[in-house]
C-alpha cells in the first residue's frame, strides 16, 4: 500500500508532468510545423537547437537553465517580475521536463506532418478553403495520431525526467521531488528498498497506462496505429 508520502509524490509528478506537457505541446506543434512546412536560412541550426537536449547530458541542461532561469537570470529576472519564480519550486521542475520533452514532441509531430499529403490541401484550397481553414480541416485532422503520439511521448518523458530537475531546482520533498528524485532518495536510504519497488511500479503502471490511453483515443479517431 502506498503512504501518504508515496501518493504526494505520486501528485507531484503528475501535475509536473502534465503541465509540462500542455505548455509544450504548442511550441511543439509550432516548431514541427516549421521544419516541416518551410525552408529558410537556419532551419538546419533551428532543427539542431530544438534536439539539442537529446544529446546533451541532462546534468548541462539543468545547468543552462539554473543560468537562463536562476535568480540572476535575464529569463528569471523577467518572470519573477511576473511574479513567477522556477528557482526550487514545482514550477522549475516542469520548465526541466518541458525542455526535455520538446524534442521528442517535435519530432513526433514533424513526422506526421510530414506524412500528410499537401495536394490535399492543394484541392481544399481549390474548393475556396483559404490556407489556415484547409490546414485546420484537413493536415491538422489527418496529423492527430503524430499528435497524440507526441503527448504520449512528451508526458513518458516528463514523468521520468531526472538529471535536468536535480540540476536545476535540486530534490525537494513536497516542491521538487517527482518519481525518479524520490526512487533516487529512497535508494540512498538504508530500509528504503520496499519504497523503491513501490514507486518504481508506480512509474511502469503510469507509463503503460498512458501507452494504452493513447491507442485507445487513436482508435476512436479512427487514427493510425501509435506506437
Amino acid at each position: 500500500m502506498l503512504s501518504p508520502d508515496d501518493w504526494a509524490i505520486v501528485a507531484l509528478s503528475l501535475k509536473v508532468g502534465l503541465v509540462a506537457v500542455l505548455l509544450t505541446l504548442p511550441v511543439a506543434f509550432a516548431l514541427a510545423w516549421v521544419l516541416a512546412r518551410t525552408r529558410f536560412p537556419g532551419r538546419l541550426l533551428l532543427d539542431a537547437l530544438v534536439h539539442l537536449p537529446l544529446v546533451l547530458p541532462p546534468v548541462v541542461m539543468g545547468w543552462l537553465l539554473l543560468l537562463g532561469f536562476g535568480a540572476n537570470g535575464p529569463f528569471g529576472r523577467f518572470f519573477a517580475e511576473l511574479g513567477v519564480t522556477f528557482l526550487f519550486r514545482w514550477t522549475g521542475a516542469a520548465l526541466a521536463a518541458a525542455v526535455m520533452a520538446l524534442p521528442l514532441m517535435v519530432r513526433a509531430i514533424r513526422l506526421s506532418l510530414e506524412a500528410v499529403d499537401p495536394r490535399l490541401e492543394a484541392a481544399a484550397r481549390t474548393l475556396g478553403a483559404g490556407p489556415w481553414r484547409a490546414f485546420a480541416t484537413v493536415a491538422l485532422p489527418l496529423s492527430l495520431p503524430g499528435v497524440l503520439a507526441a503527448t504520449v511521448l512528451g508526458l513518458a518523458r516528463s514523468l521520468g525526467e531526472f538529471g535536468a530537475t536535480i540540476t536545476f531546482v535540486s530534490n525537494i520533498p513536497g516542491e521538487t521531488r517527482t518519481l525518479p528524485l524520490a526512487i533516487y532518495s529512497a535508494l540512498q536510504m538504508p530500509g528504503g528498498d520496499a519504497q523503491v519497488v513501490r514507486l518504481a511500479a508506480i512509474s511502469v503502471a503510469l507509463s503503460l497506462g498512458a501507452l494504452v490511453a493513447s491507442e485507445a483515443l487513436a482508435r476512436r479517431m479512427g487514427g493510425t496505429r501509435v506506437a
